[in-house]
C-alpha cells in the first residue's frame, strides 16, 4: 500500500513539471513569433569612415537627380509656354484679317441700308427764307474760321519749338506735315469761288437728326457727311500722330499732339460750325492715335483701295456710333 501510494506521487509530480515545462516552452515560441518593436536598421558601430563617404555622396548624387529633374520639368513648361505663345501670334494676323472683312462688311450692310433709306424718305425743300438765312449764317462761319488762322500759325510755332527741345524727330515731321497740309487747304479755300444757290445743303430740310453732349441736334445728309469727313479726317492724322509718338518712344499723350488742338484739317467752313467739326474731328484722332500708339486695329484699317499710300480708315460701324445719327420719318 505504501509502495503504490509513493507511485502514484511520483507520477503526480512528473506530470506537473512536465505541464509546467510546456507552458513555458509555448510562452517562448509566442514571444519570438512576435516583430520586435524597433523597425529601423541598428547602426553598425563598426561601420568605415569610407563606408560613411559613400552613403554621404550616394544621399548628394540623388539631391542632384531630383533638382535635374525639377529644373526639367521647369524647362519643359517654358517650352510649352513659348509655343503657345507662338501660336497666338501666328493666329493675331488671321485674326485681324477677319475683323478687316466683318468692318467692310459692316460698312458695306451700312452704306446700303443709309442708301435705301434715303430713297425712301422724300426730300422737302426749306423756304427760300430759310435758305437764305443758312447761307448768311455759312458766309460768318467762314469769316471766322479765317480770322482764327493766325492765331492756329501762332500756336504752331509754339510746339514746333518745344518738339524740337524734346527731340521729339517723328512727331516735329508728321506736325510739320500737317502744317502744310493745312496751308494747302487755306489757299485752296481762299481761291475757291462757291455758288451757294446751287448747293443742295441749303435748301434741304433736315432728315436727320444726332446727339451731342445729351443734346439732339438736326440737320440733312448733307450735314452728316460732313460729320463723318471729320471723324474720318481725326482718324487718319491720330494714326499718324499715334505712330510718330510711339517710334520716338514718348508717353502716351494725344492731346498734346498740335493737330488735335487745330482739328480743323478737312473743314472748308460749310454745313457744320467749326467747334462742331473740331468736335468729331477730335473723336476720330483719339481713336486713330490709340490704334498706332498701341500697335493695333480697332477702329479702322489702312486704306488698301489705291490713293494715298499712308491713309487710315475708321470703320463706318464705329463712325455711326460716335455720331448716333437716325433718319427721321416724320
Amino acid at each position: 500500500m505504501t509502495m503504490q501510494f509513493g507511485t502514484f506521487a511520483f507520477t503526480t509530480l512528473l506530470g506537473s513539471v512536465l505541464a509546467i515545462s510546456g507552458m513555458q516552452g509555448k510562452a517562448e515560441g509566442q514571444a519570438a513569433a512576435q516583430p520586435p518593436e524597433q523597425a529601423a536598421q541598428p547602426q553598425n558601430p563598426d561601420e568605415t569612415e569610407e563606408e560613411k563617404e559613400k552613403k554621404k555622396k550616394k544621399k548628394q548624387l540623388q539631391e542632384q537627380q531630383q533638382q535635374q529633374q525639377q529644373q526639367q520639368a521647369q524647362e519643359e513648361r517654358k517650352k510649352q509656354q513659348q509655343v503657345s505663345k507662338e501660336r497666338q501670334q501666328q493666329q493675331q494676323p488671321q485674326q485681324q484679317t477677319q475683323l478687316q472683312e466683318q468692318q467692310k462688311q459692316q460698312e458695306q450692310q451700312l452704306q446700303q441700308q443709309r442708301q435705301q433709306q434715303l430713297r425712301q424718305l422724300q426730300q422737302k425743300r426749306v423756304s427760300q427764307q430759310e435758305q437764305q438765312e443758312r447761307i448768311r449764317k455759312q458766309e460768318q462761319q467762314l469769316a471766322l474760321y479765317r480770322k482764327n488762322i493766325a492765331l492756329r500759325e501762332e500756336l504752331a510755332e509754339r510746339d514746333t519749338q518745344i518738339l524740337r527741345q524734346q527731340k521729339r524727330i517723328q512727331h516735329l515731321r508728321f506736325q510739320e506735315q500737317y502744317e502744310e497740309r493745312l496751308r494747302a487747304q487755306r489757299a485752296q479755300l481762299n481761291q475757291a469761288r462757291y455758288d451757294y444757290d446751287n448747293d443742295p445743303f441749303y435748301y434741304t430740310a433736315p432728315n436727320h437728326r444726332y446727339r451731342r453732349d445729351g443734346r439732339y441736334y438736326q440737320t440733312n445728309q448733307y450735314g452728316i457727311k460732313k460729320l463723318e469727313q471729320a471723324v474720318q479726317a481725326g482718324y487718319n492724322e491720330g494714326f499718324k500722330a499715334g505712330r510718330a509718338d510711339r517710334e520716338d518712344r514718348w508717353r502716351y499723350d494725344y492731346r498734346s499732339a498740335f493737330a488735335y488742338q487745330d482739328a480743323n484739317y478737312g473743314y472748308d467752313g460749310r454745313y457744320v460750325a467749326q467747334d462742331e467739326y473740331n468736335h468729331y474731328f477730335r473723336e476720330g484722332f483719339q481713336r486713330g492715335y490709340d490704334d498706332s500708339y498701341y500697335g493695333r486695329q480697332k477702329y479702322g484699317r489702312k486704306n488698301d483701295s489705291g490713293g494715298i499710300n499712308d491713309e487710315w480708315l475708321i470703320a463706318g460701324a464705329v463712325v455711326a456710333a460716335i455720331i448716333g445719327y437716325e433718319l427721321l420719318t416724320d
